[in-house]
């Protein structure tokens, strides 16, 4: 009766290596039909909820923010209120992404207040207080993330990260509801609101499972409600948004010719002044029209065109390539998010390398723990000249130096700071009269560069790829995206084989794009997936075949153990609400509980549960105790899983007596 493919036979959770049939003598589940794909067309068995208003939260790594749009009035999308505080030379509609604890652990402030305060404490007392900022890429770069997974604070103390996630989203939460219920004039509940969550496309599954936990406990959904929040990715917001776009909300860095009045030039030099100019002026109007058309530049792709979106912010560059469907411009995923850590962050990691060669690294890493607000304040004064940085500036640049630095590095080492830039060997930063760092605009490009070079190269790698032959556009969004280096850097490299487009607000895109996505979550209608599914089931032994140390006999029967039975591949494209089902039967037809183990792996060709890289992400227990219906003797167990939506489902349903069990896949809690 065994399927051909590999399968598995499983019982309760073991460790990954131990051959579970056998050391638990568990019976497992045998494959019993061959396997087929229901296409499933109301694969959304839950009603549709309807809710008043729609609320996105970008939570950036370097700067976060929340946009709205009420469902009556879905072309208006809010972005919201102004946030009290802000630097000097950087205009932001979104806040820091910083995070101000009491030295009792309870959360105390977000954004610009909790940085100004905390800089504002005395030294001798910011040391008790735990301060986080860019905190967000320890999601991405923790290998076996968990519920238990800590934070380290700027003083050095450790919060676990679950309860920071949650204390920022339930700021946003108690913002947005409150912005909303002073608009309206009324009280605003939680249950009028869609939640949605953006997160980035390349994040690994257990990363975007964490984000929802993070969420229930901020209060915005519950397990038992979990369509109220959706978790979007970022590329696929920005490729919605950027569909609307027209001719003036955009810049074309490919047409050399004067673009809607102004040269394209121009923009890279001053870095965006036409564009800035317009925000301003419409500083007063949070409040985007987001016409119910399709773009002019969206008009001249044609079914089966396809663009890039590139998506590159403060942590991480994540890349989408997406196909037009027409009638209704619905999109189709033609390659798996790709991307890497190459955010703006790194740009920051090398001016602390080039601080670490003039001053020390011991001095700086000492510095960073005695005086965290003063570091920050450093950083904050490096972020406003970053901006600065343009591809033919010529005048130097200049980055005050806190008063404290230039104390603490003379108590430290013995001599002025003057004297050390005149030792270090380090030619292309001098010290100005004024106490400043005087970089040069070579000095400042060469900071840039490595972070630049790595997104450069794999977007190179990516257009080697079959699926991302004739590229149409390439859409450069996110937060780095502002810089005019970047945007040379791309124009460059790829201005002769695509048109590359940068939307005018292009900090915003994704925002707006993720309430686009919440009005509409089934615009994006096939997705790839990013790992390889499936469960763990018993196979008839088969000489020749199978190795000897899964042989396991049972009352006469000989068993191969540990086979990987698979649902779906890397990298296969998945229609939204695509169902995958599979027939099972208990290797000893008595056995009244049920377990069945669910696997994934980043492998294509996954034979046996054991193997590296084989992990363990769900478990279906179906409790069939207590139903007193004669059992055929061949009892029919029906596995299903749902792929195509950001997050994935899976069920058993006993044929016989229609007793069902569901649960989600779950990358946290094994």
């Amino acid at each position: 009766m065994a399927g051909t493919e590999g399968v598995t036979a499983d019982g309760a959770p073991t460790s990954a290596y131990a051959s579970p049939a056998r050391s638990l003598g568990d019976p497992g589940i045998t494959p019993l039909s061959p396997s087929h794909i229901a296409k499933d067309s109301d694969a959304n068995d839950a009603e549709e909820q309807s809710f008043l208003v729609i609320v996105a939260v970008d939570f950036g790594t370097t700067s976060s923010g929340y946009a709205y749009s009420f469902t009556k009035e879905p072309e208006y999308v809010h972005v919201m209120r102004r946030w009290e505080g802000g630097d000097p030379g950087v205009s932001s509609q979104k806040t820091p992404t910083t995070i101000l604890l009491t030295p009792e652990r309870k959360f105390h402030s977000f954004g610009y207040a909790a940085r100004d305060f905390y800089h504002d404490l005395d030294p001798n007392e910011s040391k008790h207080w735990l301060y986080f900022e860019k905190f967000k890429m320890k999601l991405h770069t923790t290998g076996n993330l968990n519920l238990e997974t800590d934070l380290t604070a700027a003083n050095g103390k450790k919060v676990k990260a679950l309860e920071i996630f949650a204390y920022a989203l339930q700021y946003f939460k108690e913002q947005a509801l409150k912005e909303l219920s002073d608009q309206e004039g009324s009280g605003f509940e939680n249950s009028d609101i869609r939640w949605v969550i953006t997160v980035p496309a390349i994040w690994k599954q257990p990363a975007k499972q964490f984000m929802r936990q993070a969420a229930y406990k901020a209060g915005m959904a519950t397990s038992e409600n979990p369509e109220q929040l959706i978790i979007a990715l970022e590329p696929e917001a920005a490729s919605i948004y950027c569909r609307k776009l027209r001719l003036h909300q955009m810049i074309d860095l490919s047409i050399k010719g004067p673009a809607n009045g102004y040269n394209p030039s121009d923009t890279i030099s001053t870095g965006f002044t036409p564009a800035k100019e317009h925000i301003r002026r419409n500083r007063q109007s949070r409040t985007f029209l987001v016409e119910n058309v399709i773009g002019e530049i969206w008009s001249e792709l044609e079914e089966g065109d396809r663009y890039i979106v590139v998506d590159s912010g403060g942590g991480t560059v994540d890349v989408t390539v997406h196909q037009i469907r027409l009638p209704e411009g619905h999109l189709k995923e033609l390659y798996k998010a790709t991307g890497g850590p190459h955010g703006s962050l790194g740009v920051d990691y090398e001016f602390e390398k080039l601080l670490c060669k003039i001053f020390g690294e011991d001095f700086i890493e000492q510095f960073k723990i005695k005086r965290p607000a003063a570091w920050v304040d450093l950083m904050i004064a490096f972020e406003s000249r970053k901006r600065a940085a343009a591809p033919d500036r010529t005048n130097p640049l200049n980055i005050t130096l806190p008063f404290s630095f230039i104390d603490y590095y003379k108590k430290f080492r013995g001599h002025s700071v003057e004297h050390a830039l005149r030792k270090s060997n380090v030619d292309f930063v001098k010290w100005s009269s004024q106490g400043m760092l005087r970089m040069s605009p070579d000095a400042m490009n060469a900071l840039f560069k490595p972070t630049i070079d790595e997104i450069i190269k794999h977007l190179s790698d990516l257009f080697e790829k079959p699926e991302v032959t004739k590229v149409k556009f390439l859409f450069l969004v996110g937060g780095f995206a502002e810089a005019p280096l970047l945007q040379q850097a791309v124009q460059d490299a790829f201005g002769s084989k695509c048109r590359i487009i940068i939307p005018q607000d292009v900090g915003l895109t994704i925002l707006k794009g993720a309430v686009l996505f919440g009005l509409d979550p089934a615009v994006i209608k096939v997705r790839r997936s990013p790992l390889t599914y499936g469960v763990g089931v018993l196979n008839r032994y088969v000489e020749g075949k199978h190795p000897t140390e899964k042989l396991l006999v049972k009352d006469g029967t000989r068993w191969c153990t540990d086979v990987f039975d698979k649902f779906i591949s890397a990298d296969q494209s998945v229609a939204l609400g695509e169902t995958v089902s599979r027939s099972y039967t208990p290797a000893k037809p008595s056995q009244l509980v049920i377990v069945i183990n669910i696997y994934s792996s980043e492998h294509d060709n996954v034979r046996f549960i054991t193997e590296p890289g084989v992990k363990k992400c769900g478990t279906l227990r179906l409790d069939l105790t207590g139903t007193d219906i004669s059992v055929p003797s061949r009892r029919e167990i029906k596995t299903l899983m749902q792929f195509g939506d950001t997050e994935i489902k899976a069920m058993a349903i006993d044929v016989a007596t229609s007793k069902s069990v569901k649960a989600g896949i779950d990358f946290l809690n094994y």
